[in-house]
């Protein structure tokens, strides 16, 4: 077990065991006390995991990584605004462990989580795990990782009761293989602020040959934002994201529904800046190292487009 101290000046460390190292990535971006709160959550839960912890402060403006103090089992990454996705691949570029947990900056945490979350990875029954995710003001409401309905938007699980696998994991913890998680070339580079990057992420996992599971004994509690992001978000980007998701997995059919989904922007002008990029050959490159399509997907989830 680690022992646990506070330092002066609000700096959080922690003293490991020796064991096998899980990295542990949370991304910020402007979250006030709550990445202060998140740490201290996560240093006074108790563990046998050895971790390191990376925070990678994504361009905020609002000093909530400045009690942050490096030392042997953190790290401060500071990064100019690269958005959701990148801020994490940074972080998962930096870190020495075998399995990554990528986690929000607004999450409380119970004992012996860690533990519990990464022994289904660590006995091979799957490459991908979340937790369930609760609501901090409303413990009763959890979440299981999402599911797409027939306009592919994301819904919460709420109704599995043991080890399952799922379609789609929420990026607010999500722990994950190194290895899967650098063969399927990590989250999205491509994308833009935020917006669909977990989504993304599953599908690929899936369609490479691995597995996306949930653990719903394992809990942890997110704070949901009710108010507008701490950070300018656009939904040109949101919907820039959502095609370029689909211009990277989906077939010929599937790619004409996912247009006619665009209702906040035009969808013209969002096609026209997904096609601009590289997408087309990035498209090309996976139909040819992909295991699975996007129907074998659709089909083993029961997902109706």
């Amino acid at each position: 077990m680690y022992r646990h101290k506070t330092l002066p000046k609000g700096v959080l460390t922690i003293n490991y065991p020796n064991t096998n190292l899980v990295s542990i990535i949370i991304p910020a971006k402007n979250e006030g006390i709550s990445v202060y709160n998140t740490l201290k959550s996560l240093y006074q839960s108790k563990t046998n995991i050895c971790y390191e912890v990376i925070v990678v402060d994504d361009h905020s403006n609002d000093g909530c990584c400045d009690f942050i103090h490096a030392d042997e089992q953190t790290t401060l990454i500071q990064t100019n605004g690269l958005g959701a996705a990148m801020a994490r691949n940074i972080g998962a570029r930096n870190a020495k462990g075998d399995i990554l947990i990528f986690c929000d900056a607004h999450l409380f945490f119970q004992d012996f989580w860690i533990d519990r979350l990464i022994e289904p990875i660590n006995k091979q029954i799957c490459d991908a795990i979340n937790p369930g995710i609760s609501d901090v003001y409303n413990r009763k409401q959890i979440g299981y990782g999402y599911k797409w309905n027939e306009r592919l938007e994301a819904k919460w699980n709420t109704d599995l009761t043991e080890l399952s696998p799922v379609p789609l994991l929420a990026g607010g913890c999500l722990a994950v293989t190194k290895i899967a998680f650098e063969q399927v070339g990590g989250f999205e580079h491509g994308f833009k602020t935020w917006g669909h990057e977990d989504e993304e992420l599953s599908l690929k996992l899936w369609l490479f040959g691995y597995s996306c599971y949930v653990e719903p004994d394992v809990i942890i509690m997110h704070v949901f934002r009710e108010d507008e992001p701490p950070f300018p978000l656009s939904w040109e980007d949101i919907d820039y994201n959502f095609l370029r998701m689909a211009y990277l997995h989906f077939n010929e059919e599937r790619l004409i529904k996912c247009l006619n989904f665009i209702k906040h922007t035009d969808s013209k002008k969002i096609k026209e800046s997904v096609l601009s990029g590289d997408v087309l050959q990035q498209r090309k490159r996976y139909k040819q190292i992909r295991k699975y399509d996007d129907d074998w997907y659709m089909e083993k989830f029961q997902i109706p487009i």
